[in-house]
C-alpha cells in the first residue's frame, strides 16, 4: 500500500478514545517490535514513537481488489493525502515489554476520504491510540473513491459508533499575531521524504522542538532541560514544507493545570501559516507566571 499512496503531511489530533472498544473489534492487527529509537528521555516509548507505530501498522493493511486494479493501471493519476490525524499516549512501554500489537479499522468511509482508527496495546492493556482520515485527491481536486477501494475498506469496517469528529481549528489559529513566542527551525535533508517534501512524522517532532524550546525559555535554563514533550497531538497541515527553507513555530498557552500545560501551536513560513496543533504536556515546573503576559517572549 505504501508504494500505491503518495502521502502528504496530515494532522494528528489528540481526544478522549473510546475504552469500551476492545482489540477484538479492530479487523486488522500487527505486532510490534519496540526499537530504540522508538524511546524518550525517559526510557519509554515516545508520543512520536506511537505514531510511528500507528504509520507501520496502516502501511501493512492490505487493500486486496484496490491494489491489484491500480497496478493494472485502471486509475488516472491521483494522491492520496492524509488530512487529518491524531495520536495519544496513554501510559508508559519500555523496550522490555513484550506483546505489543496495534489494532486498526475503518471507522467512516466518505466520498472522497476514509478514517483509520486504531488502539495500541500492550500485555493486554491499552497504552495509545489515534486517527487518520486520508482523501483522494486528483489533478483537478478531490476524486470520488473508486469502487474497489470501497469494497477493501468495507471489510475492515469497525462497528458504528456516535463519536463525532473533532471541530477544525479557528481562523485565528493561522495568524502570527495568535501566538506570543516563536521558535525558528531550518529544514533538514533528513526530514525529506519520498514525496519530496518534509515528512508528517518529522514535523511532529519540529512540535516537540517547539515545546522543548519554550520550557527552556521559562524555566530560565540553557542546555538539556527537563523532559515534559507532550502525551498527545492534534496537527492540522494546511501547506507542503518544503526543502530547504526556514520556519518558525508559534507557541500558545491555551490553558494549564495544576499537572498538564495545553499548547496551541503554527506552523509558519513568513506570514504564511502551513499547519498548527494541539498538544498536552506535563507542566512540571513550570510556573503560572510564565503561561502569562510576563512570560517568554
Amino acid at each position: 500500500m505504501a508504494r500505491l499512496f503518495k502521502c502528504a503531511p496530515g494532522w494528528f489530533s489528540y481526544g478522549a478514545f473510546m475504552d469500551s472498544i476492545s482489540a477484538s473489534t479492530f479487523p486488522a492487527q500487527c505486532d510490534i517490535s519496540v526499537r530504540q529509537g522508538d524511546l524518550g528521555r525517559n526510557g519509554a516509548v515516545s508520543t512520536i514513537g506511537v505514531a510511528r507505530w500507528l504509520e507501520d501498522a496502516r502501511t501493512r493493511m492490505r487493500l486486496p481488489q484496490f491494489e491489484r486494479a491500480a497496478g493494472a493501471g485502471e486509475f488516472g493519476p491521483y494522491q492520496i493525502i492524509f488530512v487529518s490525524q491524531r495520536v495519544e499516549r496513554l501510559a508508559y512501554v519500555y523496550r522490555t515489554d513484550a506483546d505489543v500489537q496495534v489494532h486498526t479499522g475503518i471507522r467512516r468511509i466518505g466520498r472522497s476520504s476514509f478514517t483509520y482508527e486504531q488502539a495500541v496495546f500492550a500485555g493486554g492493556r491499552r497504552v495509545g491510540g489515534g486517527e487518520a482520515t486520508v482523501l483522494c485527491l486528483g489533478p483537478a481536486g478531490p476524486l470520488a473513491l473508486p469502487e474497489e477501494l470501497i469494497a477493501d475498506l468495507t471489510g475492515l469496517a469497525m462497528p458504528d459508533s456516535s463519536e463525532t469528529a473533532v471541530p477544525r481549528p479557528g481562523a485565528e489559529r493561522g495568524q502570527r499575531d495568535h501566538y506570543a513566542f516563536f521558535v525558528p527551525l531550518h529544514a533538514r535533508i533528513g526530514d525529506v521524504d519520498s514525496n519530496q517534501h518534509v515528512n508528517y512524522l518529522a514535523l511532529a517532532t519540529w512540535y516537540d522542538e517547539a515545546v522543548a524550546v519554550f520550557t527552556a525559555a521559562a524555566l530560565g535554563e540553557d542546555g538539556l532541560v527537563p523532559d515534559l514533550s507532550p502525551s498527545s497531538y492534534r496537527i492540522d497541515y494546511l501547506g507542503e514544507v518544503t526543502y530547504p527553507g526556514d520556519y518558525e513555530i508559534g507557541v500558545l498557552v491555551r490553558s494549564f493545570g495544576d499537572y498538564s500545560v495545553d499548547y496551541e501551536l503554527g506552523l509558519f513560513r513568513g506570514r504564511t501559516c502551513l499547519g498548527v496543533a494541539d498538544a498536552i504536556g506535563e507542566r512540571g515546573a513550570l510556573s503560572a507566571k510564565s503561561f502569562g503576559p510576563d512570560g517568554p517572549r
